[in-house]
């Protein structure tokens, strides 16, 4: 494909989300939400979650108050009344032969999501609906043409997001999926970690000609692990479909995988409509009622969310644009930054850290940024860092070897200063004595300079420096550089 094929066309794609909502039991009974890749399998069930016959569900109403936390946190209508309805197909992570859903008459609707592209601009998405249901059980193919069925994650609450096939590009579905995961991690109501299925996000591609307003045939993309690699194979699925309509083909309706290995989809199932799954409403529930003074109540107890924390930053703590955006769009690195704050770090220099020599080392760990958590450095460790940086104590190429071992071996920055032997020379007779070393050893650098070639006190500077291993302020270097370069002009 060619590039002025693929400028010819624009993808057309909207997402369906399905989070996994973090409430103590499952969706229609007591059983418990457990940890699928910790708990022996089939040992947090029940007749309700596996569908025997006689068995009455019964609404989660924790499960029902994060829907609305949700709903409301992406600007959707509250819907008074909502109904479940039966969705029936026959497979076996479906113990009952169907799966109890919303469909004609969902909870929220009519809601949207501001996203940040990477020009700069801000684009709206909109939300069509976000629905409760209850998960599926877990299907575990051995390899052998055998199948087990895991029957714990049957029953969990799920919460289904769906937006508007408002997204053209990879990249704008990573810049939503990355701004909705951290709206449900700042809610609590999801850890966002898509490695362990809580979080499945896929995408409903399908591509046109740039300027027509038509909706062609789509294809659905799932076992997507990553938010990366959610936008690599919606990319790449777009390229399959244009390559496709310029060799004269059509695309057909059908449900794809991802295959990390070889960057492309892979066929596995033609996609059903609505009409194969004979909904209808679920005679063992009753209408779900949801009073304007129970929204407002859930209203009031939501925290402060990505973009008006966003906004504070900006106002009162007086980062710019990018510090903001960055530091709140994991709400593991807005509370790193918020404790380190509130333990008397200047905002501006305690994000330069965390967003330059702390992100550094967690790349090159392969760490995600929600998992700063987990690193050996504390908050009020780096403050203390900061601190012994602004005493003039060490300098900051000092302070970054030390935030190099606080990562690698934890400890207080402090401690391994004396015990490393890190801190910084500040005897002027040190120093003096240090740049009549590097002047007697240098002399053909010392009189080009004495000639007029004054940036040969950079290199000179250097030679102090290494001279004294770097444990010097360079401020007060120069200064007394400078003065002995002009005594040898006198």
């Amino acid at each position: 494909m060619t590039v002025s094929q693929a400028t010819d066309y624009e993808g057309v794609i909207g997402l369906e989300i399905h989070a996994e909502l973090q409430t103590a039991t499952k969706m229609f009974c007591r059983c418990p939400v457990v940890d699928l890749t910790a708990t022996p399998p089939n040992t947090a069930i029940c007749e309700i979650c596996t569908g025997y016959p006689g068995v009455l569900p019964v609404i989660n109403q924790r499960a029902v108050e994060y829907a609305i936390m949700v709903g409301l946190a992406l600007n959707c209508e509250i819907r008074p009344y909502s109904i479940f309805a039966r969705k029936n197909y026959f497979y076996p992570d479906l113990p009952k032969g169907y799966q109890i859903s919303q469909y004609e008459y969902p909870l929220a609707v009519n809601g949207y999501l501001m996203i940040d592209l990477a020009d700069g601009r801000q684009k709206r998405i909109g939300i069509r609906r976000a629905h409760l249901e209850e998960d599926t059980a877990k299907n575990i193919h051995l390899g052998d043409g055998t199948s087990l069925v895991d029957y714990n994650r049957s029953g969990i609450p799920l919460l289904e997001i769906v937006t508007e096939p408002d997204l053209r590009s990879g990249e704008e579905a990573e810049a939503f999926g990355r701004k909705l995961r951290a709206i449900l991690q700042y809610l609590e109501v999801n850890s966002g970690d898509m490695s362990k299925g809580v979080l499945r996000m896929e995408p409903n591609i399908s591509v046109r000609p740039v300027g027509a307003n038509e909706l062609r045939t789509r294809t659905e993309i799932k076992n997507l692990n990553s938010i990366r690699n959610m936008s690599r194979g919606t990319a790449a699925e777009i390229e399959r479909q244009i390559t496709v309509y310029e060799s004269g083909g059509s695309v057909n309706q059908e449900t794809r995988g991802w295959d990390e290995h070889r960057q492309k989809t892979v066929l596995q199932r033609v996609k059903e409509s609505a009409d194969d799954y004979r909904y209808f409403p679920e005679p063992d529930l009753p209408v779900l009622e949801v009073s304007e003074e129970w929204v407002d109540a859930i209203a009031a107890k939501m925290p402060e969310l990505p973009d008006a924390k966003r906004s504070r930053y900006l106002a009162a703590l007086q980062l710019n644009e990018y510090d903001a955006g960055v530091l709140v769009a994991d709400r593991a690195i807005a509370e790193f930054f918020e404790t380190a704050v509130a333990a008397g770090g200047d905002p501006k220099t305690v994000a330069n850290w965390i967003t330059g020599q702390i992100f550094r080392l967690m790349n090159k760990d392969s760490l995600e940024r929600e998992e700063i958590g987990s690193i050996s450095i504390q908050p009020e460790q780096l403050v203390a860092l900061i601190g012994l940086v602004d005493r003039n104590l060490i300098n900051n190429n000092t302070a970054k070897q030390v935030v190099d071992i606080m990562y690698a071996e934890g400890g207080d920055p402090a401690d391994i200063v004396e015990a490393r032997g890190l801190a910084q020379e500040s005897d002027e007779a040190v120093l003096q004595e240090a740049i009549a070393q590097a002047l007697a050893a240098n002399p053909d650098e010392v009189q080009r300079w004495l000639d007029g070639e004054e940036k040969v006190s950079k290199f000179l500077m250097g030679q102090v420096m290494r001279i004294l291993k770097g444990k010097a302020d360079a401020q007060q270097v120069q200064t007394l550089l400078n003065e002995a370069l002009e005594n040898r002009r006198a």
